[in-house]
Protein backbone atom coordinates (compact mmCIF):
# COMPACT_ATOMS: atom_id res chain seq x y z
CA UNK A 1 0.00 0.00 0.00
CA UNK A 2 1.16 3.25 -0.66
CA UNK A 3 1.18 5.56 1.58
CA UNK A 4 -0.60 8.41 0.03
CA UNK A 5 -3.52 5.60 0.45
CA UNK A 6 -2.73 5.16 3.35
CA UNK A 7 -2.88 8.57 4.63
CA UNK A 8 -6.15 9.19 3.30
CA UNK A 9 -7.31 6.57 5.49
CA UNK A 10 -5.51 8.41 8.41
CA UNK A 11 -7.44 11.62 7.70
CA UNK A 12 -11.23 10.23 7.95
CA UNK A 13 -10.19 10.79 12.06
CA UNK A 14 -6.49 11.48 12.67
CA UNK A 15 -5.79 8.82 14.51
CA UNK A 16 -3.26 6.20 15.30
CA UNK A 17 -2.73 3.75 17.89
CA UNK A 18 -0.05 0.85 18.78
CA UNK A 19 -1.69 -0.47 21.96
CA UNK A 20 -4.45 -2.79 22.43
CA UNK A 21 -5.07 -1.82 25.48
CA UNK A 22 -6.04 1.71 24.70
CA UNK A 23 -7.64 1.28 21.32
CA UNK A 24 -9.80 4.47 20.51
CA UNK A 25 -12.91 4.40 17.96
CA UNK A 26 -12.14 4.60 14.44
CA UNK A 27 -7.99 4.55 14.68
CA UNK A 28 -5.79 2.80 12.90
CA UNK A 29 -3.55 0.24 14.63
CA UNK A 30 0.41 -0.29 13.73
CA UNK A 31 1.37 -3.70 14.94
CA UNK A 32 4.70 -2.84 16.13
CA UNK A 33 7.09 -5.84 17.75
CA UNK A 34 9.00 -5.43 20.71
CA UNK A 35 11.64 -8.00 21.96
CA UNK A 36 8.92 -10.48 23.92
CA UNK A 37 5.82 -9.52 21.79
CA UNK A 38 4.23 -9.03 18.17
CA UNK A 39 1.66 -6.70 17.55
CA UNK A 40 0.54 -8.73 14.03
CA UNK A 41 -0.78 -10.84 16.48
CA UNK A 42 -3.46 -8.40 18.17
CA UNK A 43 -4.38 -7.25 14.62
CA UNK A 44 -8.06 -8.61 14.73
CA UNK A 45 -8.13 -7.83 18.57
CA UNK A 46 -7.85 -3.87 17.44
CA UNK A 47 -10.50 -4.09 15.13
CA UNK A 48 -12.91 -5.81 17.80
CA UNK A 49 -11.87 -3.21 20.15
CA UNK A 50 -12.86 -0.25 17.85
CA UNK A 51 -9.82 0.40 15.39
CA UNK A 52 -11.02 1.12 11.47
CA UNK A 53 -7.68 -0.53 10.31
CA UNK A 54 -4.65 -2.37 11.34
CA UNK A 55 -2.10 -2.76 9.68
CA UNK A 56 0.50 -5.44 9.84
CA UNK A 57 3.62 -6.76 8.18
CA UNK A 58 3.25 -10.85 8.55
CA UNK A 59 0.91 -11.71 5.70
CA UNK A 60 -0.41 -15.07 8.02
CA UNK A 61 -2.23 -12.25 10.13
CA UNK A 62 -3.73 -10.57 6.96
CA UNK A 63 -7.17 -12.09 7.62
CA UNK A 64 -9.37 -9.40 7.12
CA UNK A 65 -10.47 -6.73 4.63
CA UNK A 66 -9.43 -4.14 7.49
CA UNK A 67 -6.09 -5.30 8.15
CA UNK A 68 -3.57 -4.20 5.62
CA UNK A 69 -0.31 -5.50 4.76
CA UNK A 70 3.16 -3.83 4.61
CA UNK A 71 6.40 -4.36 4.29
CA UNK A 72 7.87 -2.99 7.36
CA UNK A 73 4.76 -1.85 9.95
CA UNK A 74 7.62 0.53 12.04
CA UNK A 75 8.79 2.10 8.75
CA UNK A 76 5.48 2.70 7.75
CA UNK A 77 4.43 4.25 10.64
CA UNK A 78 7.59 6.87 10.18
CA UNK A 79 6.73 7.55 6.24
CA UNK A 80 2.96 8.23 7.56
CA UNK A 81 4.54 10.53 10.38
CA UNK A 82 6.75 12.09 7.71
CA UNK A 83 3.94 12.81 5.04
CA UNK A 84 1.74 14.52 7.45
CA UNK A 85 4.20 16.41 8.85
CA UNK A 86 5.38 17.68 4.54
CA UNK A 87 1.09 18.30 4.85
CA UNK A 88 1.16 20.39 8.07
CA UNK A 89 1.86 23.81 7.19
CA UNK A 90 2.69 25.11 10.68
CA UNK A 91 6.38 25.71 12.54
CA UNK A 92 7.39 22.83 14.40
CA UNK A 93 10.23 23.38 17.15
CA UNK A 94 12.89 20.65 17.69
CA UNK A 95 13.82 19.99 21.30
CA UNK A 96 17.13 17.57 22.67
CA UNK A 97 19.77 17.98 25.11
CA UNK A 98 21.06 15.81 27.31
CA UNK A 99 19.05 17.38 30.54
CA UNK A 100 16.15 19.27 30.73
CA UNK A 101 14.23 18.13 27.67
CA UNK A 102 11.17 16.85 28.96
CA UNK A 103 10.51 20.33 31.47
CA UNK A 104 11.59 22.91 28.81
CA UNK A 105 9.08 21.13 26.12
CA UNK A 106 6.65 21.53 29.03
CA UNK A 107 7.70 25.01 29.35
CA UNK A 108 8.07 26.11 25.78
CA UNK A 109 4.36 24.06 25.12
CA UNK A 110 2.99 26.35 28.28
CA UNK A 111 3.92 29.42 27.30
CA UNK A 112 3.17 28.82 23.23
CA UNK A 113 -0.15 27.73 24.01
CA UNK A 114 -1.24 30.80 25.90
CA UNK A 115 -1.77 31.91 21.92
CA UNK A 116 -2.03 29.16 19.87
CA UNK A 117 -3.12 25.52 19.55
CA UNK A 118 -0.29 23.62 20.34
CA UNK A 119 0.91 20.06 20.23
CA UNK A 120 4.05 18.73 21.77
CA UNK A 121 5.68 15.05 22.72
CA UNK A 122 3.61 13.34 25.52
CA UNK A 123 6.19 12.62 28.11
CA UNK A 124 9.27 11.62 27.15
CA UNK A 125 7.78 9.78 24.26
CA UNK A 126 10.72 10.72 22.18
CA UNK A 127 12.30 7.94 20.27
CA UNK A 128 11.91 6.35 16.56
CA UNK A 129 8.06 5.70 17.89
CA UNK A 130 7.28 8.43 20.19
CA UNK A 131 8.11 11.29 17.50
CA UNK A 132 5.82 9.58 14.69
CA UNK A 133 3.33 9.13 17.25
CA UNK A 134 3.53 12.58 18.05
CA UNK A 135 3.94 14.15 14.77
CA UNK A 136 0.46 12.01 13.73
CA UNK A 137 -1.24 13.29 16.91
CA UNK A 138 -1.43 16.92 15.72
CA UNK A 139 -4.39 17.74 13.54
CA UNK A 140 -5.39 20.21 10.80
CA UNK A 141 -6.42 22.74 13.96
CA UNK A 142 -3.06 22.21 15.40
CA UNK A 143 -1.01 25.99 14.79
CA UNK A 144 2.69 24.87 16.31
CA UNK A 145 4.30 21.94 17.23
CA UNK A 146 6.84 20.75 19.47
CA UNK A 147 8.92 17.86 19.18
CA UNK A 148 11.19 16.28 21.80
CA UNK A 149 13.55 14.25 20.82
CA UNK A 150 15.73 11.43 22.25
CA UNK A 151 18.90 9.70 21.14
CA UNK A 152 21.57 7.37 22.90
CA UNK A 153 23.63 6.98 20.31
CA UNK A 154 24.93 8.38 16.81
CA UNK A 155 22.69 9.42 13.71
CA UNK A 156 19.26 8.96 15.85
CA UNK A 157 18.61 12.57 15.87
CA UNK A 158 19.31 12.96 12.24
CA UNK A 159 16.90 10.59 11.53
CA UNK A 160 14.48 11.77 13.74
CA UNK A 161 15.44 15.79 12.52
CA UNK A 162 14.74 14.38 9.03
CA UNK A 163 11.72 13.06 10.48
CA UNK A 164 9.72 15.81 11.98
CA UNK A 165 11.09 18.52 9.60
CA UNK A 166 11.89 21.38 12.46
CA UNK A 167 11.18 24.88 11.32
CA UNK A 168 13.16 26.12 14.95
CA UNK A 169 15.01 24.01 17.66
CA UNK A 170 16.98 24.15 20.62
CA UNK A 171 19.13 22.03 22.45
CA UNK A 172 19.25 21.95 26.01
CA UNK A 173 23.02 21.26 26.68
CA UNK A 174 25.72 18.74 26.50
CA UNK A 175 25.88 16.77 29.34
CA UNK A 176 27.07 13.31 30.13
CA UNK A 177 24.55 10.86 29.38
CA UNK A 178 23.81 8.08 27.65
CA UNK A 179 28.13 8.19 27.37
CA UNK A 180 27.73 4.10 26.52
CA UNK A 181 25.86 4.76 23.46
CA UNK A 182 27.21 7.46 22.51
CA UNK A 183 31.25 6.63 23.53
CA UNK A 184 31.77 9.65 25.47
CA UNK A 185 31.02 13.15 25.65
CA UNK A 186 32.48 14.29 21.99
CA UNK A 187 30.20 11.54 20.72
CA UNK A 188 26.85 13.10 22.82
CA UNK A 189 28.13 16.13 21.37
CA UNK A 190 28.11 15.00 17.88
CA UNK A 191 25.23 12.99 18.03
CA UNK A 192 22.60 16.02 19.49
CA UNK A 193 24.22 18.77 17.06
CA UNK A 194 22.76 16.42 14.19
CA UNK A 195 19.86 18.65 14.94
CA UNK A 196 21.69 21.62 14.28
CA UNK A 197 23.41 20.44 11.12
CA UNK A 198 19.45 19.27 10.21
CA UNK A 199 18.87 23.26 10.65
CA UNK A 200 21.91 24.67 8.66
CA UNK A 201 21.19 23.08 5.83
CA UNK A 202 18.03 23.80 5.47
CA UNK A 203 18.00 27.39 5.97
CA UNK A 204 16.01 27.12 9.28
CA UNK A 205 16.99 29.04 12.55
CA UNK A 206 18.56 27.59 16.22
CA UNK A 207 17.29 29.24 19.53
CA UNK A 208 20.58 29.65 21.92
CA UNK A 209 21.97 30.30 25.06
CA UNK A 210 24.65 33.17 24.88
CA UNK A 211 26.14 32.02 27.86
CA UNK A 212 26.69 28.66 26.78
CA UNK A 213 30.20 29.10 24.91
CA UNK A 214 30.15 25.60 22.96
CA UNK A 215 26.28 26.27 21.73
CA UNK A 216 27.38 29.65 20.62
CA UNK A 217 30.47 28.28 18.67
CA UNK A 218 28.37 25.15 17.01
CA UNK A 219 25.65 27.39 15.89
CA UNK A 220 28.15 30.12 14.43
CA UNK A 221 26.76 29.12 10.98
CA UNK A 222 22.73 29.39 11.36
CA UNK A 223 20.40 31.57 12.02
CA UNK A 224 20.06 32.29 15.50
CA UNK A 225 17.91 33.88 18.19
CA UNK A 226 19.72 34.75 21.27
CA UNK A 227 18.00 34.71 25.04
CA UNK A 228 16.23 37.09 25.80
CA UNK A 229 18.73 39.71 27.02
CA UNK A 230 16.87 41.40 30.28
CA UNK A 231 16.37 38.13 32.04
CA UNK A 232 17.85 37.44 34.59
CA UNK A 233 18.14 35.40 38.22
CA UNK A 234 16.92 37.15 40.98
CA UNK A 235 16.69 34.07 43.59
CA UNK A 236 16.28 30.22 44.24
CA UNK A 237 15.20 29.53 47.63
CA UNK A 238 13.69 27.10 47.00
CA UNK A 239 11.78 28.05 44.29
CA UNK A 240 13.53 30.26 41.09
CA UNK A 241 12.44 33.89 41.07
CA UNK A 242 13.17 35.86 37.99
CA UNK A 243 12.94 39.48 36.31
CA UNK A 244 12.02 39.91 32.54
CA UNK A 245 11.00 43.09 30.72
CA UNK A 246 11.29 44.68 34.39
CA UNK A 247 8.60 42.40 36.08
CA UNK A 248 8.34 39.65 38.40
CA UNK A 249 8.26 36.11 37.75
CA UNK A 250 7.76 33.74 40.48
CA UNK A 251 7.81 29.63 38.90
CA UNK A 252 7.01 26.36 40.82
CA UNK A 253 10.70 25.19 39.81
CA UNK A 254 13.41 24.53 41.79
CA UNK A 255 17.40 24.53 41.03
CA UNK A 256 19.30 26.86 39.21
CA UNK A 257 19.98 24.41 36.19
CA UNK A 258 15.89 25.09 35.45
CA UNK A 259 16.85 29.00 35.00
CA UNK A 260 17.92 28.21 31.66
CA UNK A 261 14.92 26.06 30.65
CA UNK A 262 12.70 29.27 31.61
CA UNK A 263 14.71 31.44 29.52
CA UNK A 264 14.49 29.38 26.44
CA UNK A 265 10.49 28.90 26.91
CA UNK A 266 10.34 32.68 27.38
CA UNK A 267 12.51 33.68 24.36
CA UNK A 268 10.69 31.22 22.44
CA UNK A 269 7.10 32.69 23.31
CA UNK A 270 8.65 36.31 22.74
CA UNK A 271 9.69 35.36 19.31
CA UNK A 272 6.15 33.90 18.75
CA UNK A 273 4.87 37.13 20.32
CA UNK A 274 3.21 35.74 23.17
CA UNK A 275 1.86 38.78 25.12
CA UNK A 276 4.10 39.45 28.34
CA UNK A 277 1.27 38.96 30.84
CA UNK A 278 0.36 35.02 29.68
CA UNK A 279 4.22 34.29 29.20
CA UNK A 280 4.24 35.46 32.79
CA UNK A 281 1.06 33.54 34.09
CA UNK A 282 2.32 30.45 32.10
CA UNK A 283 5.54 30.44 34.09
CA UNK A 284 3.75 30.94 37.11
CA UNK A 285 1.57 28.22 37.01
CA UNK A 286 3.68 25.59 35.42
CA UNK A 287 4.56 22.83 37.78
CA UNK A 288 6.82 20.07 37.54
CA UNK A 289 5.16 16.26 37.91
CA UNK A 290 6.05 13.27 37.13
CA UNK A 291 9.07 12.39 39.88
CA UNK A 292 10.86 15.75 38.30
CA UNK A 293 11.54 18.01 40.68
CA UNK A 294 8.63 18.14 42.63
CA UNK A 295 8.61 19.20 46.33
CA UNK A 296 6.62 16.83 48.38
CA UNK A 297 5.44 17.95 51.90
CA UNK A 298 5.16 14.13 53.80
CA UNK A 299 5.01 14.20 57.95
CA UNK A 300 7.82 16.27 58.95
CA UNK A 301 9.62 16.17 55.32
CA UNK A 302 10.05 18.58 52.72
CA UNK A 303 10.88 16.01 49.79
CA UNK A 304 12.55 16.90 46.72
CA UNK A 305 11.70 13.99 44.41
CA UNK A 306 13.88 14.04 41.08
CA UNK A 307 13.88 10.20 40.38
CA UNK A 308 13.14 10.21 36.53
CA UNK A 309 15.89 10.24 35.43
CA UNK A 310 19.78 10.99 36.27
CA UNK A 311 23.27 11.08 34.65
CA UNK A 312 26.30 13.03 36.00
CA UNK A 313 25.73 16.50 34.68
CA UNK A 314 22.36 16.30 36.17
CA UNK A 315 22.87 15.05 39.20
CA UNK A 316 25.80 17.26 40.32
CA UNK A 317 23.53 19.80 38.84
CA UNK A 318 20.90 18.63 41.51
CA UNK A 319 23.83 18.59 44.18
CA UNK A 320 24.89 21.93 43.86
CA UNK A 321 21.52 23.25 43.90
CA UNK A 322 20.31 21.36 46.69
CA UNK A 323 23.38 22.42 48.72
CA UNK A 324 22.70 25.92 48.34
CA UNK A 325 19.47 25.55 50.06
CA UNK A 326 18.39 26.80 53.40
CA UNK A 327 17.21 23.62 56.00
CA UNK A 328 18.51 22.74 59.56
CA UNK A 329 18.96 19.07 58.25
CA UNK A 330 19.42 17.39 54.88
CA UNK A 331 18.94 14.11 53.74
CA UNK A 332 20.39 12.86 50.41
CA UNK A 333 19.32 9.26 49.07
CA UNK A 334 20.80 8.81 45.78
CA UNK A 335 20.73 6.21 43.52
CA UNK A 336 22.71 4.79 40.61
CA UNK A 337 22.79 6.67 37.18
CA UNK A 338 22.60 4.12 33.74
CA UNK A 339 24.25 4.14 30.40
CA UNK A 340 27.68 5.31 31.47
CA UNK A 341 29.51 2.49 29.53
CA UNK A 342 32.80 1.93 30.86
CA UNK A 343 33.27 5.50 32.79
CA UNK A 344 29.90 4.35 35.17
CA UNK A 345 32.29 3.53 38.09
CA UNK A 346 34.90 6.66 37.91
CA UNK A 347 31.25 8.47 37.61
CA UNK A 348 29.81 7.13 40.56
CA UNK A 349 33.46 7.48 42.41
CA UNK A 350 33.39 11.49 40.96
CA UNK A 351 29.47 12.28 42.59
CA UNK A 352 30.64 10.42 46.44
CA UNK A 353 33.96 12.61 46.37
CA UNK A 354 31.93 15.80 45.94
CA UNK A 355 29.48 14.72 48.73
CA UNK A 356 32.57 14.59 50.87
CA UNK A 357 33.78 18.14 49.77
CA UNK A 358 30.55 19.69 50.06
CA UNK A 359 30.28 18.10 53.65
CA UNK A 360 26.86 16.78 53.15
CA UNK A 361 25.44 15.83 56.95
CA UNK A 362 23.57 12.84 55.91
CA UNK A 363 23.80 10.82 52.56
CA UNK A 364 22.24 7.21 51.58
CA UNK A 365 23.66 5.45 48.72
CA UNK A 366 21.67 3.07 46.76
CA UNK A 367 22.55 0.56 43.80
CA UNK A 368 25.27 -1.89 42.64
CA UNK A 369 27.38 1.00 41.50
CA UNK A 370 27.39 3.39 44.45
CA UNK A 371 27.72 0.24 46.30
CA UNK A 372 30.77 -0.03 44.96
CA UNK A 373 32.50 3.47 45.73
CA UNK A 374 34.92 4.74 48.18
CA UNK A 375 33.19 6.62 50.58
CA UNK A 376 32.40 7.08 54.65
CA UNK A 377 28.64 7.37 53.90
CA UNK A 378 26.25 4.39 54.04
CA UNK A 379 25.74 2.36 50.40
CA UNK A 380 23.21 0.06 49.97
CA UNK A 381 23.03 -2.63 47.31
CA UNK A 382 19.52 -3.16 46.87
CA UNK A 383 16.40 -1.21 47.59
CA UNK A 384 15.11 -3.40 50.30
CA UNK A 385 18.29 -2.86 51.77
CA UNK A 386 17.93 0.68 51.67
CA UNK A 387 14.02 0.25 52.98
CA UNK A 388 15.07 -1.53 55.95
CA UNK A 389 17.43 1.01 56.48
CA UNK A 390 14.95 3.60 56.77
CA UNK A 391 12.34 1.68 58.98
CA UNK A 392 15.07 1.26 61.46
CA UNK A 393 16.53 4.50 61.37
CA UNK A 394 14.16 7.34 60.48
CA UNK A 395 14.46 10.14 59.20
CA UNK A 396 12.86 13.36 61.17
CA UNK A 397 12.21 16.90 59.78
CA UNK A 398 14.27 16.92 56.98
CA UNK A 399 14.96 18.36 53.71
CA UNK A 400 15.17 15.19 51.47
CA UNK A 401 16.14 14.96 48.05
CA UNK A 402 15.72 12.25 46.00
CA UNK A 403 17.78 11.07 42.48
CA UNK A 404 18.60 8.34 40.75
CA UNK A 405 17.87 6.81 37.13
CA UNK A 406 14.54 5.66 36.31
CA UNK A 407 15.36 2.47 36.39
CA UNK A 408 16.04 2.54 40.59
CA UNK A 409 12.21 3.54 40.85
CA UNK A 410 13.61 5.78 44.24
CA UNK A 411 9.43 7.09 44.42
CA UNK A 412 9.73 4.10 46.17
CA UNK A 413 11.14 5.87 48.96
CA UNK A 414 8.27 8.08 49.73
CA UNK A 415 5.73 4.47 50.97
CA UNK A 416 8.91 4.41 53.15
CA UNK A 417 9.36 8.08 55.05
CA UNK A 418 6.57 8.75 57.23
Amino acid sequence: MKIEELYQLYTTYHLVDTDTRKIRKNTLFFALKGERFNGNSFAKKALEAGASYSIVDEEIYATHSSILLVDNVLETLQKLANYHRTQLGIPIIGLTGSNGKTTTKELIKAVVSKKFKTVATIGNLNNHIGVPLTLLSMKPDTEIGIVEMGANHQKEIEFLSEMSAPDFGYITNFGKAHLEGFGGVAGVIKGKTELYTYLQKNDKTVFVNQQDRLQVEKTAKIKRVFFEESLQLLSSEPFLRLSYQDSTIESNLIGKYNFDNICAAITIGAYFKVPLQAIKSAIATYSPDNNRSQIIEKASHKIILDAYNANPTSMRAALESFQMMKADHKLLILGDMFELGEAELEEHQQIADFLLEANFESVLLVGKLFHQVHTAYPQFNTFQDLENHLKKHKPSQSHILIKGSRGMQLERVLEVLN
